[in-house]
């Protein structure tokens, strides 16, 4: 192919209708992954990840499993025990649920959004009687439902009640304290069983005040590592319902990985490279405290609310003490296709977004602000998705951004100071 003087092959760039060159074929710059999940990886964790391989059973492995583990427990809050699979958080939901029921039985699941629905029907497949809470998916769990069901449950055939803290299709969170405080009032035996996956190590969780029975989280959020390891947090009360429960297991038996709390092995091959990854990442978050982590999210999502208010578009989420810190669900304006706006931002600006799921397919973008993420990153996602909406023809108000620089950038303030 001929090129130019400047050396540019002619048909590498594509032109826009104003005539304006808009898509380079071959990028400059580094990708923004704005999904909320899996997220940006730290250089560090990279690095981490990128050590030799070492003999999963040597002294070596058994002191970073044992202090990966004792990291994990001040990261979940409790002095319980915690495991680690080498899985998805899918995983980790069926540990839950394998390690402390019986063929059978029923539990209470809320839908509040996507995810909701799938742990649900894994539950369903796996034979467990799903009694299932509906949701509009723009509100949490609704602790006075919650009394009302376990009130009416006189037999306690219910064992377990399932629950999303922070669901990731919607940007929409649970008070899961206050869904415990509605248990307790019942007297009611289940089992408190809890998906952290999008909310862990980002905003404030806290599984043995909160009395959580089961926590499930995953590696590829908050934590800032590839997806491949997942986690159950586990209460006193669940480990005696699970010397009680009749499910067949073997992968996700939790007697088997709890010897690994007190050896440092794995009853098989562990994802050693990831676990390396991950005492780096737990190391971050250490130096930055855990604290402050939850402050820096929380800051940037409500820059990002700012924002899509001012472009004058609407919330997924409807309850505002119930907004996510780590995810924004936006609605597009009613007759544009959220699919293809997210399609013509990743053409024109190499900019991930995630899409609408299930229901909301097609209506819903959204935001991802969790992880390895700082302001600079937040404006350079908002100005990306402010010029895709102006390529699109989609109806919103123009400088939309400015509230989140108002925002992360008051005028006369001391950024150095405590917030």
């Amino acid at each position: 192919m001929q090129k130019d003087k400047i050396g540019c092959e002619p048909q590498a760039c594509r032109v826009c209708a104003r005539g304006n060159i808009v898509t380079p074929m071959n990028r400059t710059g580094r990708h923004f992954l704005q999904i909320p999940g899996p997220t940006n990886i730290p250089d560090r964790v990279l690095r981490a990840i990128g050590q030799p391989i070492i003999d999963h059973r040597g002294a070596e492995f058994a002191k970073l499993a044992k202090e990966v583990l004792e990291g994990l427990s001040s990261i979940f809050q409790t002095n319980s025990s915690v495991v680690m699979y080498p899985s998805s958080g899918t995983g980790a939901w069926e540990a839950a649920l394998v390690n402390t029921l019986s063929p059978g039985d029923r539990v209470l699941l809320f839908e509040t959004g996507y995810f909701s629905l799938l742990w649900g029907q894994l539950a369903q497949k796996m034979g467990f009687q799903v009694e299932s809470v509906p949701g509009n998916w723009r509100a949490g769990a609704s602790a006075g439902e919650l009394e009302s069901r376990l009130s009416a449950d006189k037999s306690q055939v219910l064992k377990a009640v399932l629950v999303v803290h922070n669901e990731t299709s919607t940007g929409v969170t649970s008070e899961i304290a206050e869904l415990r405080r509605a248990m307790n009032r019942c007297g009611h035996r289940a089992l408190l069983m809890v998906d952290a996956i999008s909310s862990l190590g980002s905003m404030e969780y806290r599984h043995d005040e909160w009395e959580v029975d089961v926590t499930i989280a995953a590696s590829q959020k908050g934590l800032m590592i590839p997806p491949g390891l997942s986690f159950n947090a586990i209460s006193q009360k669940a480990l005696l319902a699970n010397k009680m429960a009749k499910m067949p297991r073997c992968y996700w038996d939790w007697q088997g990985m709890l010897k690994s709390c007190e050896t440092g092995f794995y009853p098989y091959t562990p994802a050693t490279n990831l676990i390396y990854g991950l005492r780096e990442a737990l190391q971050m978050i250490r130096e930055e405290g855990l604290e402050n982590v939850f402050r820096r999210h929380e800051r940037h999502a409500r820059a990002v609310r700012a924002t899509v208010w001012e472009w004058g578009l609407e919330i997924v989420c409807s309850v505002p003490q119930e907004y996510s810190s780590t995810v924004t669900a936006v609605f597009t304006p009613k007759g544009h296709d959220a699919d293809r706006l997210r399609a013509t931002i990743l053409e024109h600006f190499d900019l991930s977004l995630g899409s609408g799921l299930g229901k909301l397919a097609n209506k819903v973008f959204r935001i991802g602000h969790l992880g390895h993420f700082n302001d600079l990153m937040l404006t350079g996602t908002l100005t990306g998705i402010e010029m895709g909406m102006r390529l699109a023809s989609v109806p919103h108000k123009e400088g939309g951004v400015m509230a989140a620089l108002y925002r992360l950038a008051p005028a006369g303030k001391n950024l150095a100071a405590p917030s």
